[in-house]
């Protein structure tokens, strides 16, 4: 299943040196998955051919605007485009609030149906799940209620020993039942079971996105062994006092945080915008994690 990131905005507060605030794809087979839609999302979807009308579920991590500023014009776009398909978001319960204030005040009647999941503060909730893709929120430490994403690619099908099979006498016609858990009878009535014939299925791929947060190891438990983990530095590793005073993160526990939760690869962006030069910050994470490369706007990473 294919399954990758694509960075359509990477820095923080403000959009500053082209850069633009947060916002990502990711895509999962043949659907699309907006997480966060800062200032100008829509003008990065067009410029790097993002198909928005993928897009049926968004996750916006929490209510400070460089995360959700461009959510409106985006539903408002859809709208005017003449979207008919339900369209879900999966944010802070004072969003929908929010957004029924602009809808109302516009006298905004949208064509399709907005469907508003709320995540509840300082919870872990499941909040999607389907036939081979399950969708997760955690708490992060930030200065308002804020929330990461996992995604995690299910796998169902067991991995066949073939000689087993054999030597337990079990047709060839079968092996797609094996492999999906079923256990086989003989004729004569006795059982094979299934675990005696097969492996479990290989842990799917998964993608964390860590949003805004100060340095925290209770996130350790949640993203460990990621193939890739988005992880926030705003700062680089001199200015590690004023990340904790704004509940912001530096390289440094950025790439402390990769290696004790032992994530194949680091992502890191949501870059202070007092840097115009981003090598810096691969430079310091590199120090403690070497698997560590800069979120760059446009660009798809495979997960």
């Amino acid at each position: 299943m294919h399954f990758a990131l694509t960075i359509l905005g990477n820095n923080s507060a403000l959009p500053a040196h082209g850069r633009m605030p947060t916002a990502q794809v990711v895509t999962f087979g043949d659907q699309l998955f907006l997480v966060d839609c800062g200032e100008g999302t829509q003008m990065q979807m067009s410029r790097y051919k993002i198909r928005r009308s993928k897009i049926h579920h968004i996750f916006i991590s929490h209510l400070h605007g460089d995360h959700y500023f461009g959510l409106i014009g985006l539903l408002n776009s859809y709208g005017l485009a003449g979207r008919q398909q339900p369209l879900h978001i999966y944010a802070s319960p004072e969003l929908e609030t929010i957004l029924q204030l602009q809808l109302d005040t516009a006298a905004t009647q949208l064509p399709y149906p907005l469907i508003f999941t709320p995540l509840i503060p300082g919870q872990t909730a499941v909040l999607l799940k389907e036939a081979h893709l399950e969708v997760s929120c955690f708490p992060t430490d930030h200065r308002i209620s804020c929330f990461g994403f996992l995604f995690r690619e299910i796998r169902k099908k067991r991995k066949l020993d073939i000689e087993k099979a054999r030597q337990y006498e079990i047709p060839a016609y079968y092996y797609s039942r094996l492999q999906e858990g079923a256990d086989y009878q003989h004729k004569n009535g006795s059982i094979v079971k299934n675990e005696w014939v097969t492996f479990a299925p290989p842990p799917g791929h998964s993608y964390a996105f860590c949003a805004d947060t100060r340095y925290d190891e209770k996130l350790i438990p949640v993203v460990k062994g990621c193939d890739m983990l988005y992880h926030e530095t705003t700062y680089l590793q001199e200015q590690s006092g004023e990340a904790a005073q704004r509940f912001h993160s530096t390289t440094l526990q950025a790439a402390t945080l990769a290696q004790k939760a032992g994530v194949k690869k680091l992502l890191i962006g949501h870059f202070s915008s007092r840097y115009e030069e981003l090598e810096p910050f691969r430079e310091e994470c590199r120090q403690i994690f070497p698997h560590t490369e800069l979120a760059l706007e446009g660009t798809t990473y495979l997960i």
